[in-house]
């Protein structure tokens, strides 16, 4: 490692819970000196780096990736390369992403299959959720032998995609009891798996086709209805819960009053939710439109993203993914004829950081520190990587991105590192740059410029029982 020894002057440290004018100094991918007018010593093989007049901020987690995903016939476009090489010039750092096992097959193998495509490739750290797609005994100790042994703390149920991954109330019940018992997180994707496929049927009946019938057949009420269940399950079994891609303001609502009723949810909006709405999927370009097809879907409702990013800033939505599935335009046209045959997904994980500074710091929504909460440290304290993820501080990784909120970037498929042909977000003018990237210590970023290689990202175990999480879980259970 040349980079061994870092220092960045001059800039304002920003974290969660205040901003300070501040040097940090980086030793062997540790922040080991924060403070003012810092001079360590040698000076021969320091890398200074000038943060004047800009913000020094914790590298972006993204809690919810898709890379290289087969998944409706395809494989997502972004590999585990290209996907982190795109994150850190975005300023995200550690990526969360899924191993999701068939019915009937091994979580183990499926964490096994994923970390043995991601370990030679990532260019950031990098942790996987395992989703639980069917139940047995044989789960059960699986995910046992997973928190114990594999660093995994979170498991996803998917309330839809019916036949294919989709669990009912009964599974979900059993898998929340077990996360609960083992300390990890559960989290869903939330969405009326019955209603979508009977909707599907009744919308092709129609002679509905086209992307737009997407969006038709699985309406925000059908989002809404299975994350209120979602929670009351739940509850039931006093398991924390993680409700992923919230793409709706009537799902966004039910997360917000079930936290007013002290129920411990967390909600994650996505880029995608927050920049751009489902008034696409009526656009008259067939492939415009597709490539906006994601579940659930973008909503209708221009008002959507604004709203929210309002819950965002104040504390009712928790966290910001990306759910970053790349498809092209060629793999998109499988459902040419059919929209239920268009694989799911789009872009963001590049594009993440820049859409939240820009709707929701540089509109006014929320502070320099609220968009820190929101793109790392919360992410970090749900998932147990905090301190070392998800702040700027002695003892933590020098994850660490330097950002010019006066800077702008105009956001296109042209000139962004994602390995897609479309970009959601084409033409959004976002201030608030990454100007370089510090993953682990060495600079990996700079100026437009990589400096980095295929599996130089770590992947990091995260141990159960995250007590921003389970300090209340715990507590209710000896009440």
């Amino acid at each position: 490692l040349a980079q061994q020894r870092l220092l960045i002057k001059g800039g304002k440290v920003v974290n969660d819970d205040c901003s300070v004018v501040a040097d940090v100094y980086v030793e062997d991918g540790v922040v080991q000196q924060v403070g003012p007018n810092l001079n360590p010593e040698p000076p021969a093989g320091l890398v200074v780096l000038d943060a004047t007049n800009k913000l020094v901020i914790p590298g972006g987690i993204d809690t919810h990736t898709h890379m290289q995903f087969p998944f409706m016939g395809s494989r997502s476009k972004d590999d585990f390369y290209t996907g982190t090489k795109a994150a850190i010039a975005g300023g995200t750092t550690m990526i969360i992403d899924f191993a999701i096992p068939q019915k009937g097959c091994s979580l183990i193998e499926a964490f096994d299959t994923w970390k043995s495509w991601a370990d030679p490739k990532v260019c950031c750290d990098y942790a996987l959720h395992v989703a639980v797609t069917w139940w047995s005994n044989k789960v059960k100790e699986e995910m046992k032998s997973l928190v114990q042994n594999k660093g995994v703390n979170s498991f996803k149920m998917f309330m839809a995609y019916k036949d294919i991954y989709m669990v009912n109330d009964e599974e979900l019940y059993a898998a929340f009891s077990c996360c609960k018992e083992l300390g990890a997180v559960a989290q869903v994707h939330a969405e009326n798996g019955e209603l979508i496929a009977q909707g599907a049927k009744k919308m092709l009946a129609m002679g509905i086709t086209g992307p737009e019938g997407h969006e038709l057949c699985r309406p925000e009420e059908v989002e809404a209805e299975a994350t209120q269940r979602a929670i009351i399950i739940a509850n039931a079994v006093n398991c924390p819960l993680f409700v992923v891609h919230v793409m709706s303001k009537s799902a966004a609502r039910v997360i917000s009053n079930a936290r007013r009723e002290g129920k411990v949810v967390y909600g994650e909006p996505i880029a995608a939710s927050l920049g751009t709405d489902g008034t696409n999927y009526w656009n008259k370009d067939w492939a415009h439109a597709a490539a906006y097809v994601m579940g659930p879907p973008l909503r209708p409702d221009p008002s959507t993203p604004g709203f929210l990013m309002n819950l965002l800033a104040n504390d009712d939505l928790s966290v910001t993914g990306t759910d970053n599935c790349t498809f092209d335009i060629c793999q998109k046209a499988l459902g040419k004829d059919d929209f239920t045959k268009i694989p799911n997904g789009v872009n963001g994980v590049e594009d993440r950081m820049s859409v939240i500074w820009e709707k929701g710091v540089y509109s006014g929504k929320m502070d320099e520190n609220r968009f820190v909460a929101v793109t790392s440290t919360n992410a970090a304290k749900i998932f147990n990587l905090y301190p070392k993820k998800g702040r700027i501080a002695v003892g933590s990784d020098a994850d660490i991105v330097i950002w010019d909120p006066k800077a702008t970037r105009t956001i296109s498929a042209k000139t962004h590192h994602q390995a897609n042909n479309f970009n959601i977000f084409e033409g959004m003018i976002c201030h608030g740059v990454p100007v370089a990237t510090v993953s682990r210590g060495k600079v990996v970023y700079e100026g437009g410029a990589f400096n980095v290689t295929a599996g130089e990202g770590k992947y990091v175990s995260r141990p159960p029982f995250p007590p921003y999480v389970y300090k209340r879980v715990r507590q209710r259970e000896q009440v």
